[in-house]
């Protein structure tokens, strides 16, 4: 939907409703999407549109295309972004470090992106920009030591730069603007500001420019514009909150380096707060615990109080260090819901979502605002309610606070 403030669109991602199939993936926006829309009491409704491998391979089929578009049509809806990270099941199974396969390592990934871009120029209305996000390259640690690590960065350079040609053909073709987002996250290859801003000058710049420059017949400069019109940064608020990034110093980052933001990712982290005595580690590790499940990588970063950051690969590993007395805060990517502040002793990093949009309130650097808790399904029963509600509510939220 459209807000006041920039003219932004503001939606939630469908990743967080269970269904890899295309039919699974229709039925759930007839059946909560259009309910959130009528909660929210706006007339027209921008769609965050999660699509797996399998689902976007079924809409691409037949007329399921056509039949979607008129839909969308009778039901002012409008799809603006899709999410292209997940590539297989996403709900109801062990997902953990498999979220990243394949990686851009493998044509599969390339495949499936062109795929969801070739659905995306269909669906997205004239006069916007469009955005698929995707994984940060790969997950670090399938990947022994540094010489690995530059290996599967270069042959994904060469891959994405196929991409930017592709993107660079449908804006020829149609006049429309899409951009792949790239989202760090904690254990991807790229995690952090300052990993994807080298990312970007040191490794996709050069060899792209090259690339772009000999497929299109055209110069460096204009295969540089193509690139930053293309590539861009999926900023969700959760991960670089996780890694204790405070908004304002990596948005500054990535703008200072004239590298574009696609969309943000709203979205918030767990964190204990500020731990104190034994007694109440103990407390905050047993109502850590609850949120310790084998679904989701749930990777945990800890600040210890002479500011120096401790990284583990799921929470579990991170609460069994908990007592040790220079572990200030520890912080985990469990996406809990926006609206909340304090769940008992732990507080969640929704400060980090007010600050990215006070930053974004001064200076406009995207129109596409995208709500992400995914985890309706796997948080304590305690928290677990009517997800129509809860994410109606959470727009709402996030509607109030980016337009005061």
């Amino acid at each position: 939907m459209r807000i006041n403030k920039h003219q932004a669109h503001l939606s939630y991602c469908s990743n967080i409703h269970a269904g890899e199939s295309w039919t699974a993936t229709f039925e759930n926006l007839k059946k909560y999407t259009t309910k959130v829309r009528d909660g929210l009491k706006t007339e027209s409704f921008g769609i965050g549109l999660r699509l797996s491998n399998e689902a976007s391979l079924e809409l691409s089929e037949g007329d399921n295309l056509a039949v979607f578009k008129d839909w969308l049509a009778s039901e002012n809806m409008y799809v603006f972004t899709v999410n292209g990270f997940p590539y297989g099941g996403f709900h109801n199974q062990v997902v953990k470090d498999e979220v990243h396969t394949p990686d851009w390592s493998t044509p599969e990934r390339l495949v499936y992106t062109i795929r969801l871009f070739n659905i995306l120029a269909a669906l997205l209305p004239e006069g916007l920009d469009g955005g698929v996000s995707t994984s940060p390259i790969s997950y670090r640690f399938w990947h022994k030591d540094e010489a690995a690590l530059k290996e599967v960065k270069a042959v994904a350079v060469r891959q994405l730069s196929q991409l930017m040609i592709h993107l660079a053909e449908i804006k020829t073709k149609t006049g429309k603007s899409l951009h792949l987002d790239m989202e760090p996250e904690p254990d991807g290859i790229l995690e952090t500001s300052d990993e994807f801003v080298d990312f970007f000058n040191d490794d996709l710049l050069p060899t792209g420019k090259n690339q772009l420059s000999a497929t299109l017949g055209i110069g460096l400069d204009k295969a540089e514009e193509i690139i930053r019109e293309h590539f861009q940064l999926c900023y969700d608020v959760c991960h670089f909150a996780v890694g204790f990034e405070k908004p304002s110093e990596a948005i500054a980052k990535v703008k200072a380096a004239n590298i574009k933001i696609g969309r943000i990712q709203i979205s918030a982290a767990l964190s204990s707060g500020i731990l104190g005595s034994q007694e109440d580690r103990a407390i905050v590790q047993e109502q850590l615990k609850r949120f310790d499940e084998p679904t989701y990588l749930h990777q945990a970063v800890v600040r210890k109080t002479d500011g120096a950051l401790v990284r583990f690969k799921d929470l579990g590993p991170g609460l069994a260090d908990i007592q040790q007395a220079d572990f200030q805060e520890i912080r985990t990517h469990f996406h809990v819901p926006v609206f909340t502040e304090k769940y008992e002793k732990l507080i969640s990093t929704q400060q980090d979502i007010i600050d990215t949009l006070a930053v974004w309130k001064e200076e406009n650097f995207t129109n596409h605002l995208e709500v992400e808790t995914y985890t309706w399904d796997v948080l304590p029963e305690a928290m677990q309610t009517d997800i129509v509600s809860c994410v109606v509510r959470e727009l709402d939220w996030v509607r109030t606070v980016a337009t005061a």
